[in-house]
């Protein structure tokens, strides 16, 4: 039988001043909190020490999703007032429609128009979905991504109050593919050079992607988790990264996933015997204790925010009090907390 389904068990206090609200300025300086899920066993290091804890034949899986800058300031065509747009996820089949959020959501109604920078983008509003969010459609001259890029900001999470000087500092050095509301931010402790020295010892890379939504910080408001539903998210796995993968199970390595992100991935394609194929679909795996995991052996990510669905992951991968006695001392050490934050590494 499951136990500590409910909310208030994945629980912790968390001073302020420790929410990072600053990268730094060399990636891998960050701090790494080592835990051994099955001894409780916690060792303090530096993330750059991470190499210390990969074998040769071992597998890293990265998520090469890109941060768009998803917010968008704009006006009413009808009334002039604010509205902020904030992009969730691109419909595939439906060309230049969104699901976004907006606020405040009684100045995007259907059938309203909003216009942002100087005309060059609109939008119209098509419907209000059951969540509350809106299907929007764009219109623009030439190029999307390009028009995006010169009109929108970062999307960064509601806990981070300081601006961004460098936006490139919310991506991960491999980001490649666009399509992501938030960073997968285990990945931004990683430099060129320190994937160099880790391919050089023999370890493998397999770069799959999937689109990180906002849903990824909204609080779990329910009392028992399992009434939780959880927003989908699209990924990608290529047939270079599922070989990579595979052929590291058969020689026997470790499939050492970095960050929540390509955990859920992987999770959602495994087969009973810890093999994957490629795959472009859509997931909204919801991972908490009790959970059997099917192909990750290990996983690298930050620390995550009270009563999330993140830290109940973590919790179904190392047990939920193995997990909050490492951030009870994370918060004793004065480690840094969130996406700019500190990371651990669970082996």
């Amino acid at each position: 039988m499951e136990e500590n389904l409910s909310v208030h068990d994945y629980y912790y206090e968390l001073p302020e001043e420790l929410i990072a609200q600053h990268p730094l300025s060399d990636r891998s300086s960050s701090r790494l909190l080592v835990l051994d899920k099955k001894t409780g066993d916690i060792t303090h290091k530096a993330f750059g020490d991470i190499t210390e804890y990969l074998d040769p034949g071992d597998c890293l899986v990265i998520n090469e999703t890109k941060v768009i800058p998803a917010r968008l300031m704009g006006i009413r065509e009808k009334t002039g007032g604010a509205v902020e747009i904030l992009l969730l996820k691109r419909f595939e089949d439906r060309e230049d429609e969104w699901e976004a959020l907006a606020g405040p959501g009684k100045k995007a109604r259907p059938g309203d128009v909003i216009v942002f920078g100087n005309g060059e983008l609109t939008c119209n509003v098509l419907e209000v979905t059951a969540e509350g969010n809106r299907i929007i459609k764009f219109a623009y001259e030439g190029i999307f991504e390009e028009v995006l890029d010169r009109l929108g900001s970062m999307p960064l999470p509601p806990y981070i109050k300081a601006e961004l000087d460098d936006k490139d500092r919310y991506q991960t050095v491999y980001a490649k593919n666009k399509g992501s509301a938030a960073a997968p931010t285990a990945g931004l402790h990683f430099t060129e050079e320190l994937l160099e020295k880790i391919q050089g010892r023999g370890i493998n890379i397999a770069r799959i992607t999937l689109h990180v939504g906002l849903g990824t910080f909204r609080p779990v408001k329910v009392e028992n988790i399992k009434d939780h539903k959880m927003h989908s998210e699209h990924f990608i796995i290529s047939d270079e990264a599922a070989d990579i993968i595979n052929k590291t199970r058969d020689s026997g390595g470790r499939i050492i996933s970095v960050g929540t992100t390509s955990t859920r991935a992987l999770e959602s394609v495994a087969d009973g015997s810890g093999y994957i194929k490629p795959v472009a679909s859509d997931t909204s795996i919801f991972i908490y204790p009790g959970y059997e995991f099917k192909i990750v052996d290990a996983i690298i990510t930050n620390f995550h925010l009270p009563e999330s669905t993140l830290i109940m992951l973590v919790s179904a991968f190392a047990g939920r009090e193995n997990v909050l006695k490492a951030y009870e001392e994370a918060v004793r050490e004065k480690y840094r907390f969130f996406s700019f934050g500190d990371a651990m590494f669970i082996r």
